[in-house]
């Protein structure tokens, strides 16, 4: 008896000392990054586990605010071609994972967009959601999410829009004459207000959905 008593403590011991250095490298700092000196004429973000938020911006600058740690951390660059990007990057192991909780606060990432037409916007996380306001890119526009849901508020795009989800739903407005698409929707376990197929128009429209209805209205200016 007094054995396994001794062998419960010590895995009890185990696994107090393993949670304390998991916290210790999971603590989050709050960031901000600001592309200085670089134009900026798309944005692709790559992220898992995060919502993310796109908002206006105050000042007529891009920014990128988020939380990170040594553990779980960002990739963020603008390339030669002015696409800034930020991806996901993890150096999290098995114990990482023992006694880890993370305030709301460093599950979100917000990007501040200026008043200018990006020629590409693409965002795709999991697990969280993605929010749009107003905006036009002169190119196109992709948005996806598993286990979130996807919302915008009258976006344009000169050539295609993408819009891919699953265990969510999809709900925004589009700016524009409903001949100007042509549109592909597939949805699964849902409802769509979307035809399944529409030919014609210089755009495309796409859009797709497992577990989750969509519901986007394409309206004029």
């Amino acid at each position: 008896m007094k054995r396994k008593i001794l062998l419960v403590l010590a895995v009890l011991l185990l696994v107090g000392s393993l949670s304390a250095c998991s916290d210790e490298g999971s603590r989050f700092e709050a960031k901000s990054y600001t592309p200085e000196g670089a134009e900026v004429s798309g944005i692709d973000i790559q992220v898992t586990d995060r919502e993310i938020l796109v908002v206006p911006s105050a000042d007529g600058q891009f920014h990128i605010d988020y939380a990170e740690s040594e553990k779980e951390f960002y990739d963020i660059s603008v390339s030669d071609s002015g696409i800034l990007t930020m991806v996901s990057k993890s150096d999290k192991e098995w114990t990482d994972y023992i006694g880890v909780s993370q305030s709301a606060d460093t599950d979100q990432i917000t990007v501040q967009v200026p008043d200018a037409a990006l020629s590409t916007l693409t965002l795709s996380t999991t697990q969280e959601d993605i929010s749009l306001p107003a905006l036009t890119v002169t190119d196109q526009l992709t948005l996806s999410t598993n286990e979130g849901d996807i919302s915008f508020e009258n976006i344009s795009a000169a050539n295609s829009i993408t819009v891919e989800n699953k265990n969510g739903d999809i709900t925004g407005t589009i700016l524009g004459s409903y001949d100007d698409y042509a549109i592909t929707c597939t949805i699964k376990k849902g409802e769509s207000n979307l035809p399944d197929e529409k030919s014609g128009g210089s755009k495309t429209l796409t859009a797709s959905n497992n577990n989750g209805d969509i519901d986007i209205e394409i309206i004029s200016q």
